[in-house]
């Protein structure tokens, strides 16, 4: 999905994925050590914001620019402060060894683009840095509950395993769970979690 799709869904009143964070980042955002945190495919804000009220400096990046708009809005509401970049995770450069946290709540990508992002990641993270992801998986076509249709989009376990060599992961598992978050998301959902450390050196 392009940029004018995200655009035009964000341009509705209110947030398309609520304002509340996704309940997974939530759960485990104590993990991520003090420091810098990259949002990755953030939309309007709802988990940079909660990780910003945490004391985290965050960065969060969209090729939305509309959905970020909604980002700095939220976090005025807050009393807290973002980093916005307007970008296609195609091309944003995600600098080694800079980040205490990075996250990716339903950032569903190609499968090949996939991959070298989360290359990207593993090098992007500080020692010690976490990785949280939470994503569909195929099982989720039978639920039509969220996320998208196109099965190159989805997310499984073993394949994150691969992607994610050389970090430890802490979880790593494919569950059913139900998911509240705004209109978009909503009811029981077939999903992936992993929280991945990078090693001390």
């Amino acid at each position: 999905m392009d940029a004018d799709h995200w655009n035009e869904r964000y341009a509705a009143t209110g947030h398309f994925y609520g304002t509340e964070p996704n309940g997974f980042l939530a759960a485990m955002a104590s993990l991520i050590p003090d420091g810098s945190v990259l949002c990755l495919a953030e939309g309007e804000g709802r988990n940079a914001v909660h990780l910003a009220t945490l004391g985290h400096r965050v960065t969060a990046v969209d090729q939305s620019s509309v959905g970020l708009d909604k980002a700095q809005r939220l976090a005025a509401t807050w009393g807290v402060t973002l980093e916005t970049v307007v970008t296609d995770l195609a091309t944003y450069p995600i600098s080694p060894g800079r980040w205490a946290g990075i996250i990716s709540i339903f950032a569903h990508l190609p499968s090949p683009l996939r991959r070298n992002l989360h290359a990207a990641v593993v090098h992007g993270l500080k020692p010690g840095g976490i990785f949280i992801l939470e994503a569909y998986t195929p099982a989720q076509l039978a639920f039509n509950t969220g996320g998208p249709k196109d099965l190159v989009l989805l997310m499984q376990l073993d394949d994150l395993h691969t992607e994610l060599a050389g970090l430890n992961l802490l979880v790593a598992r494919e569950i059913e769970r139900d998911v509240v978050e705004g209109p978009g998301h909503r009811g029981r959902a077939a999903i992936v979690q992993v929280v991945g450390r990078k090693p001390q050196k």
